[in-house]
């Protein structure tokens, strides 16, 4: 097979995807450590990007207050925040292994592409439909103009 390169030993070998579901049956732990690898980071990165996209905790604790709402029980700012902490982050290292978990089928079952390319092609698409819809949301708003 030219131009189609393997590895067959090493750290890329174990953090490369099996190639068919008989490469998982004869090398289970190479499957296992690969579905750790890509969940973990996965996991990792989430956690990552809500700090960076301003979607912390103490972020939305900040919307909260910004716009006069209120979780019942917790009226100052470090209340809340450590209400939200509770599962902000949680939600996101979980929708994050989700993503992963779609990732890993669609490698283990030989989807055309690779499920990071697949994964990254429902994203682009995802992100579309929100910029469609709150333009559509704004252009019906009898407020903006």
């Amino acid at each position: 097979m030219a131009g189609h390169q393997t590895p067959i030993g090493g750290l890329a070998y174990y953090i490369s995807p099996p190639q068919s579901l008989y490469d998982i049956q004869k090398d289970p732990i190479h499957a296992l450590i690969y579905t750790v690898f890509v969940l973990g980071s996965c996991a990792f990165f989430s956690r990552i990007w809500i700090d960076i996209s301003g979607s912390s905790s103490r972020d939305v604790a900040r919307q909260f207050i910004d716009n006069d709402l209120i979780i019942v029980g917790h009226h100052r700012d470090s209340s809340i925040v450590k209400e939200l902490d509770r599962y902000i982050p949680t939600a996101a290292a979980f929708g994050g292994v989700c993503i992963g978990a779609l990732s890993i089928v669609a490698d283990f079952l030989g989807a055309i592409g690779s499920g990071t390319g697949i994964l990254l092609a429902v994203t682009i698409i995802s992100q579309y439909f929100e910029q469609i819809a709150k333009e559509r949301e704004g252009a019906n708003d009898p407020f903006i103009r």
